[in-house]
């Protein structure tokens, strides 16, 4: 049981304080995680689960926003890391963002939303869809009557036709002119290459999207053709468990409109779409660098969007870097970027130019680490695939689309 969340600004300001239960927890325990936080600087930051000297703590960071909740007693921490992660869900689908600002000029609307989403320190409503229709989306129309007004709620007076079904993320009376739903593969690639050029790790973590406006209450059931290769699958509600263990195969009745219902993770990865080789040399107060890109292994599909971007070493004055292909840009924090867009067919994109270093450096010590990305449309890249999309309990038969997209996530060259 949860008796108290805070929303802490990342200078450490408490934006919201939300009291769930009878039990006051005061303010205190937000400059104690506060000071904590800075003496052990971003190690403290990525614990989730913290034992204060009078609270237990759990902490989710997201876009600059911490997302703190307390409590005394003994309660499974997974729940309360989960119920934090759709809270900052909501808030960012609600509000178009995530931020402090936002937070701060749309203060009633959250204040709402915590009142459905907890109840007595206990989860109870977290369906984007069903909060939708509880809770009005903030918009000019809505903040101009509020001030005509004066009424500042936009809680619905009646409360959503799934309050009372067995399936509480949906509407009961549902209908649509077209029926139609769409399934998105989005996937992220994290990988590791070291100085020598060799892959240390590479593995994608995936989500299945739908995009879903179908009549009444249909009954649809996915299956994919390499299950096999599957780690960590986390599953929306809406999912029956029993049809996954034992055929895997994904059976449920979909919220209405777009909704996440499948995350997963694939380990060991064997290759990458594309190359980064560099080169870096110093000597006499100066550091040559060379930078190649090109495609290690065609995915058959066009890569977009390619860039490199690093962080020029601390000791080093200024650089003159100059590319074949692409523009290269290098901000006043010293971060460089070379963005390269779609790969050429007719030449591989290098970057070449000169580092000054510090007076008395002979050599550079600290060399840079390059963090790439690009994007894939058409192809999932762990060897995910859609094999096949039934239904049931609909009058006519729908239209259905699918997706594949992979772009880079934490995407790491050392050198």
């Amino acid at each position: 049981m949860l008796q108290c969340i805070f929303l802490l600004s990342d200078l450490g300001e408490v934006m919201l304080e939300k009291q769930l239960t009878g039990h006051w927890v005061d303010r205190s325990i937000c400059s104690w995680f506060w000071d904590q936080s800075i003496a052990q600087g971003d190690s403290f930051k990525h614990l989730p689960v913290i034992a204060s000297p009078t609270h237990y703590l759990f902490q989710v960071n997201r876009e600059g926003v911490t997302f703190l909740a307390c409590t005394q007693v003994e309660m499974p921490p997974l729940m309360a890391i989960e119920f934090l992660c759709r809270v900052a869900d909501v808030l960012s689908e609600y509000l178009g963002g995530l931020n402090e600002d936002l937070i701060k000029d749309n203060f009633v609307i959250v204040y709402e939303l915590l009142d459905e989403m907890i109840d007595n320190g206990f989860p109870l409503t977290t369906e984007p869809n069903i909060l939708r229709e509880m809770i009005a989306p903030p918009n000019i129309v809505s903040k101009v009557l509020s001030v005509v007004t004066g009424n500042t709620s936009n809680v619905s007076n009646t409360l959503p036709g799934a309050t009372g079904s067995c399936v509480p993320w949906r509407k009961t009376d549902l209908k649509h002119s077209s029926n139609e739903v769409y399934v998105d593969l989005v996937e992220e690639m994290d990988a590791t290459i070291n100085r020598d050029g060799v892959l240390v790790k590479c593995e994608v973590f995936g989500e299945v999207q739908v995009n879903s406006h179908l009549s009444g209450l249909p009954d649809l059931t996915l299956s994919f053709a390499n299950t096999s290769i599957l780690n960590d699958v986390r599953f929306h509600p809406c999912v029956r468990l029993r049809p996954w263990e034992s055929n895997q195969i994904l059976s449920f009745v979909p919220p209405d409109g777009q909704f996440k219902l499948m995350s997963y993770r694939i380990k060991k990865l064997k290759s990458t779409p594309i190359y980064v080789k560099p080169q870096i040399t110093s000597d006499s107060g100066t550091c040559r660098i060379n930078l190649l890109v090109g495609i290690r292994n065609d995915p058959g599909k066009t890569i977009d969007d390619i860039s490199v971007q690093f962080q020029l070493p601390p000791r080093v004055l200024s650089a003159d870097l100059t590319s074949n292909y692409g523009t290269v840009n290098i901000l006043s924090n010293k971060t460089c970027t070379w963005s390269i867009g779609r790969m050429p067919k007719d030449k591989t994109p290098s970057m070449t130019g000169t580092l000054m270093l510090e007076t008395g450096v002979e050599r550079l010590h600290v060399f840079p680490i390059f963090l790439v990305g690009f994007k894939i449309m058409g192809v999932a890249l762990s060897g995910l695939k859609i094999e096949k999309l039934d239904f049931k309990n609909l009058p006519a038969r729908p239209y259905k689309g699918f997706r594949a997209l992979t772009r880079a996530g934490k995407y790491e060259v050392r050198s």
